[in-house]
C-alpha cells in the first residue's frame, strides 16, 4: 500500500472514531493533516479563537514535507487509535 493510500485510510478511520481526542491531540492531528494535504499555510491568519488555534498549529508545521507530515499523521493516529476508536 502506498503512503498516500495508507494516509487516506487512516484519515478516514480517524473521522469515524467513537470519541473525540483532546483539544491538543486534535489540533496536532489537524495540523499534520493540513500540512500533508496542502503543505505550508496558505491562508491569512483568521480572527476567531478556534480558528487562530488551528492556524497556529498548522503554521507551526511549516517546512515539513507533505510525505513527512503524512508519516507523522499516521504514526500519531495509530498511537491514539486504541484510546478513541
Amino acid at each position: 500500500m502506498s503512503l498516500d493510500e495508507q494516509f487516506q485510510k487512516v484519515a478516514e478511520s480517524v473521522r469515524n472514531w467513537k470519541t473525540r481526542p483532546s483539544d491538543s491531540e486534535n489540533l496536532s492531528l489537524y495540523s499534520l493533516y493540513k500540512q500533508a494535504v496542502f503543505g505550508d499555510v496558505n491562508i491569512a491568519e483568521p480572527s476567531g479563537l478556534v480558528e487562530k488555534a488551528k492556524f497556529k498549529a498548522w503554521s507551526d508545521r511549516k517546512g515539513i514535507s507533505k510525505d513527512d507530515a503524512k508519516k507523522q499523521y499516521i504514526e500519531q493516529a495509530e498511537k491514539l487509535q486504541s484510546k478513541y476508536a
